[in-house]
This record gives C-alpha cells, structure tokens and sequence, in this order.
C-alpha cells in the first residue's frame, strides 16, 4: 500500500507500459458469467470502472451504461475504447464515495474490486455504503465482486463483512458465492480465491425514496 493520494496513485498505474493487474482484457468470468441473465435494466451503473471492459460489455446488451472512476487516466481510456467501439458508454471522473445520485437510479450496480480496495487503502468505505441505496432503485440488484482474504494477499473482504456490508432493511436476498478472481502479472494469469455478492435493493425499506 502506498500513501499517496487514489488520483496518483491510479493513475501512476494506469500510465505504466505494464496495466494494472486487474485490467484483463473483458469482464472478471465470474461477472461475465451473470451478463446475459442476470443484470436488471436498462439503467446500469459500473462503479470503479477502470478502462470500462465490463461497462462495454453490458453496453454490447443494450444496457444505457454509465462508468465512473477515480482516476483520469483510466476515464480517458475507457472514452477511446467506447469511440472505437461506437458505444454511447458515459464515463465520468468521480470519487466513488460522491457519485450524483441521478433522478432515476439505476436498475443495477456493478463493483468489480472497488469495495475491497478501499477497505485495503483505509478509504470512506462507510460513505460509500451509505450512498450505494440512493444509487440503486427499488428492486435493483447490486453485485460486488471481492478478492477474498483466503487468496492470501493481505487484504479482502470474506463472506461475513460482505453480508455485514449491505443489511436489511435496505438490502434483501443476499447471497455470497466462491469464485475465482482473475489477475493478469508479469508471469501470467493468476487466480485468486474471491466471492461474489449479489443483492436486492428493498422496495419497502424507509430510506427507499431518499
């Protein structure tokens, strides 16, 4: 862990001839695996986007994306790669403990490794969590994809702390799954153990209209 601020430091990593572990090339498998049956829209946000593989990818759906991350760098990226593409993907630079909360929220939430990085990098978890029910819409499923701490990296979030994450009233029917994590390094793909949470934003709780 370094102690310069996220802007600097992701977007050091983004800059490097050698991308960031986490950048494969597509969607982590165990998200692509919920693409085609399991994503509510049409409104979807990708929080902690990075260079928006997952967020063109449910664009290619017909979703009506929106990608947000931290990091310039990585937003511009993601920018080319939708113009490349002729994808009309919103990418924006935001804090993800700030993200506008828009009008209509979103029928789905994706966070592909943000919340464990910042429970690792000491960051506003606790505003981030708080914010995420005022992003999804009543009846909107959330999915959080987490390197777990059996993966023996010295960090990560195992099935207690993601359920502990996203209590009811506000969240309902949550599960928490095994999976694997892919890292793409220097000597080549590495698996890391992981879970996946998916969640039900309750369409009775009482901060369901905030």
């Amino acid at each position: 862990m370094t102690d310069e601020p996220d802007v600097v430091h992701y977007d050091r990593l983004y800059r490097d001839t050698h991308r960031p572990p986490w950048e494969i090339g597509g969607p982590q498998p165990a998200l692509a695996a919920v693409l085609d049956t399991g994503v509510r829209g049409p409104r979807v946000l990708d929080v902690g986007c990075g260079t928006g593989e997952l967020s063109l990818a449910l664009a290619r759906r017909g979703h009506d994306v929106t990608g947000v991350d931290i990091s310039p760098v990585a937003v511009a990226q993601a920018r080319a790669k939708a113009a490349e593409a002729g994808l009309p993907v919103r990418f924006e630079v935001c804090d993800a403990t700030r993200i506008p909360v828009p009008r209509t929220p979103y029928d789905s939430v994706f966070d592909s490794g943000l919340l464990h990085t910042l429970d690792r990098r000491g960051a506003a978890v606790g505003d981030y969590l708080a914010l995420l029910p005022r992003l999804t819409a009543p009846g909107g499923t959330v999915f959080v994809l987490a390197v777990s701490p059996e993966a023996g990296q010295g960090f990560g979030l195992d099935v207690d702390a993601l359920r502990a994450s996203f209590p009811e009233p506000s969240w309902t029917r949550t599960t928490v799954e095994p999976i694997d994590v892919l890292a793409r390094v220097e000597s080549g793909e590495l698996r890391l153990a992981g879970n996946l949470l998916r969640t039900v934003r309750s369409s009775t709780s009482a901060d369901s209209s905030i």
